[in-house]
């Protein structure tokens, strides 16, 4: 029986590569972002390369009304999913006090509202065919984030959520995992407009590539939790023994802004 999953920021980053991996393993699937043009170039190269079928759902899940909508494509099209891959999601740099209000909310529509829609709407669906959820977190989930304050609190909803979800769908066969990489070099930098924060700046960061890669192994492996890399892991886990002032200063020293 052909399988379904949903990806949404399909077309560039961790969401493509996450999709590609779904069609390698025959998965069909239904993919989401912006640009209508790029989601049908990745369709048709993806049917001829790896047989499987492709619909594109080109919107903007950071818009009021526009998951909704996005379900409503999906039912219109008569697919039932088998995996749910929540990965759009947008970050804001600065300090707080500076940044666009309008483009905060945004942000909190598209890392929170619409993964969480999007859930609720497909989960009858996952339900009934014991199906997967990976909801892409960061490692930005487990501490607070001065000059990206709200970015980090939308992913810390999401790290939350998913670990709560995994535990209320165990008996009904339907495995959650948050995907938690680190800074990673895919186009988040360019839209966040932070790559003068001292954290990206200079550093050798994984592909976007390698870590779907280790993300869909997480997922098909039902873990609910992966952190990417091993320092990634430690970072993570330090912060459960350092007072969480300490934490915050030190997250500040790590993601200041540098001089241009």
């Amino acid at each position: 029986m052909k399988q379904w999953a949903l990806v949404t920021g399909a077309s560039s980053g961790i969401g493509l590569h996450f999709a590609e991996q779904l069609a390698k393993g025959g998965v069909s699937l239904i993919i989401s972002a912006r640009s209508a043009a790029k989601l049908d170039e990745l369709a048709a190269q993806w049917r001829s390369q790896y047989g499987v079928q492709v619909e594109t759902a080109p919107g903007d899940l950071s818009r009021q009304g526009a998951a909704e909508a996005l379900v409503a494509t999906v039912r219109g099209k008569g697919i039932a999913l088998n995996y749910l891959i929540n990965n759009a999601g947008v970050g804001v740099f600065g300090e707080f006090k500076d940044n666009d209000l309008d483009g905060e909310l945004a942000m909190m529509r598209l890392n929170m509202d619409s993964l969480t829609i999007l859930t609720k709407r497909f989960l009858p669906d996952l339900i009934a065919n014991r199906g997967k959820i990976l909801n892409v977190a960061s490692t930005a989930s487990f501490q607070p984030g001065p000059y990206m304050a709200v970015y980090y609190a939308t992913k810390a909803y999401v790290l939350s959520f998913s670990e709560a979800l995994a535990e209320e769908l165990a008996p009904h066969g339907v495995s959650v995992t948050a995907l938690c990489p680190g800074p990673t070099a895919s186009g988040f930098q360019d839209k966040a407009d932070m790559h003068h924060s001292a954290m990206v700046k200079g550093k050798r960061l994984p592909t976007s590539e390698q870590v779907a890669i280790e993300g869909y192994q997480a997922m098909m492996g039902g873990k609910r939790v992966f952190i990417q890399g091993f320092m990634n892991w430690l970072m993570a886990q330090s912060v459960r023994f350092t007072p969480r002032r300490v934490v915050t200063a030190l997250v500040a020293f790590l993601t200041r802004p540098t001089k241009v």
